[in-house]
């Protein structure tokens, strides 16, 4: 069993590399998906994910109960949980308590049995948002993905497609 994190830029590759290490472990993969189709847009991206990984993936659909999910999914092939993000932005939309939801993630996985490949977007890096929304998010994911990658056996961090082991 192992947890693993991989985070990096919008578009850099981070999907793509998650799906590759979930395949390689043993099971037929599970893909626990946290976007919701709420657009034109995003049906097309999910559309597009969908296409890319093929027809050999378990779908679970879960964007807000995320740990019950994993457990109710254990035992079997490798979980990719796509992604961190988006689960947090429903999390916060839904006005739930993030910070504790985090934390019973966090908790919980060194209890489960199988993998989890755990995707999440590096929001950091850039420019200091102009409003309160998008600073308390941004802190709030930089938050999360301290505490998912100390929980983490693997974190890697993909830019161009490309993979840098940190952990």
């Amino acid at each position: 069993m192992a947890v693993i994190l991989i985070t990096g830029g919008a578009r850099s590759g981070k999907s793509k590399r998650a799906e590759t290490r979930a395949r390689a472990f043993p099971g037929q993969p599970v893909y626990v998906a946290t976007a919701e189709a709420l657009d034109a847009e995003m049906e097309t991206r999910i559309a597009r994910h969908r296409a890319r990984r093929g027809t050999d993936w378990i779908e679970r659909e879960v964007p807000l109960d995320l740990v019950p999910a994993l457990i109710a999914s254990d035992g079997g092939g490798a979980r990719l949980v796509d992604c961190l993000t988006l689960w947090l932005s429903n999390l916060m939309h839904a006005e739930r308590d993030w910070e504790h939801a985090v934390s019973e993630l966090a908790a919980v996985l060194p209890r489960l049995k199988s993998s989890v490949v755990f995707v999440t977007n590096e929001v950091g890096l850039g420019i200091v948002p102009d409003n309160a929304l998008a600073r308390s998010f941004r802190d709030a994911a930089g938050i999360m993905n301290q505490t998912v990658a100390a929980a983490a056996d693997e974190v890697e961090f993909v830019v161009a497609g490309l993979p840098m082991k940190l952990k």
